[in-house]
């Protein structure tokens, strides 16, 4: 009997945090800059012209979710 080994390639659940950020007009590597200097949610929102929630957002999904959600094995 012959076996066939099926890759289990990682998939993602939704978009990544680079994505996200992109969709709203937020340099990514700016933004982890930001989170690394544990910059207020106000003050990012002034420096990329968008809401504090929109901030909180995004700073929510990094610390719950990571830069990406992957799923799986390889």
């Amino acid at each position: 009997m012959e076996e066939y080994l099926r890759s289990r390639v990682p998939w993602s659940t939704e978009p990544s945090l680079e994505t996200k950020a992109n969709e709203v007009g937020i340099d990514f590597d700016e933004l982890i800059e930001g989170i690394k200097n544990n910059r207020s949610d106000e003050e990012m929102a002034k420096q990329f012209g968008v809401t504090p929630k929109t901030i909180g957002y995004l700073k929510e999904h990094f610390w719950t979710k990571g830069i990406g959600s992957i799923m799986g094995q390889d």
